[in-house]
């Protein structure tokens, strides 16, 4: 195995290494990284990227993506933006814990294997706590007990091995609870009874989101590419309707759309065609959703509310920190509950300011991790630096 703790031995795209040292004089806030570690186990195939945006609240936790990349600088964009937010989300949630996420580069249908896996958490392991990893797209429980084999620092294990399981129970939870909170500051009412939702993406988090939304009286519609998941949809809510594909979703008049897949979904052709058919609230589990800077604008100046992704979608999280001092589900969900009052606290915050609910959010999250990090860098007498 090599390990190696800068980006030279890749050639990435121009302006991700200086996106990497890049700090907040540079005006930047929060974009830089503290470490970036390539992985590469010849023997097994793995070719991995662990990213640690911020060990300012605690070690950096955050999810492992595997993912068939169509270069080694697509996953390494991905791994910085994704532990960036980690670091924000993580906040938010009032956890005391930094942001970090790492990419495994492969189709995780035809690539993934014991060997891989185990040598990634030999790379885990090696980090000695600064990062602790979890599922994420691509990656599953099972996948976490075969890294727990070679690491401690590894969470969203199986209930059998004493793990908290499968972590989009309660992402989905909490995407539910910022949805009613965009209810109550949109209709007034917390609850999304007689609205038309729209859900892109109904795998491991969708599906579940789809229940909620189910139970609570929404109309819902559909879309995915993948077969056996709108399948499983339909088996388990027939009443749901399905759509072929984000276009005709975006046209079926909704009144929440919830992106729930991969990242950038938030284009500004995404944009125009929701201000188009009337869309008014923006509330999903898909990370990262805004394709580029200025879209947050644009969907505040067409009057489309929208609820942070990183903030909504910290029910997971939630729930896997949950595991590191022994699992209770009762108490995570608790945690993941007082999603509703952050996202109404959110849209308070941007309306007394002017400013979109993106830049809220981006605020008090960057005020916990200053406090905080000024906190611990004080020295109580017979402790130790972090």
């Amino acid at each position: 195995m090599t390990d190696v703790q800068t980006a030279s031995a890749t050639h990435p795209a121009p302006g991700v290494l200086s996106r990497i040292f890049r700090t907040e004089q540079d005006g930047a806030p929060g974009d830089g990284h503290e470490q970036v570690v390539l992985c590469h186990d010849r023997s097994s195939g793995l070719k991995a990227i662990i990213a640690i945006h911020s060990t300012a609240l605690g070690p950096a936790l955050g999810g492992t993506r595997f993912f068939p990349y169509a270069s080694e600088e697509a996953a390494l964009e991905d791994a910085l933006n994704l532990s960036r937010g980690m670091s924000y989300k993580n906040a938010l949630a009032g956890l005391d814990l930094g942001g970090g996420k790492a990419v495994i580069i492969g189709d995780p249908n035809k690539d993934k294997n014991e060997a891989m896996l185990r040598a990634y958490g030999r790379f885990v392991e090696s980090l000695r706590g600064r990062y602790i990893t979890a599922c994420d797209v691509g990656t599953y429980v099972q996948d976490m007990d075969v890294i727990a084999r070679e690491t401690e620092f590894v969470t969203g294990r199986s209930p059998e091995n004493g793990g908290a399981g499968d972590s989009s129970i309660l992402t989905a939870f909490g995407v539910f609870q910022g949805m009613r909170a965009s209810a109550q500051a949109r209709w007034g009412q917390p609850t999304l009874r007689g609205k038309r939702v729209g859900v892109a993406g109904v795998g491991k988090v969708g599906h579940y989101l789809v229940g909620h939304l189910v139970a609570d009286g929404a109309t819902v519609v559909v879309t995915d590419p993948f077969e056996a998941a709108v399948n499983r949809v339909r088996a388990a809510h027939p009443e749901v309707e399905v759509v072929a594909d984000t276009a005709a979703l975006l046209q079926a008049k909704l009144d929440v759309y919830a992106p729930c897949a991969l990242g950038g979904a938030l284009t500004d052709g995404v944009v125009a065609a929701l201000g188009e058919f009337g869309t008014s609230v923006v509330c999903g589990a898909a990370n990262n959703q805004l394709a580029h800077a200025g879209v947050e604008k644009d969907l505040a100046d067409r009057g489309i509310l929208y609820a942070p992704d990183y903030l909504v979608n910290s029910g997971g999280v939630i729930q896997v920190a949950d595991e590191i001092e022994g699992f209770n589900f009762e108490r995570a969900k608790n945690k993941a509950t007082k999603i509703f009052d952050t996202t109404l606290e959110i849209f308070t915050r941007a309306a007394a300011d002017g400013v979109p609910p993106a830049v809220a959010a981006d605020r008090l999250a960057e005020k916990r991790m200053r406090e905080i990090s000024a906190l611990r860098s004080v020295l109580l007498p017979g402790a130790r630096r972090a």
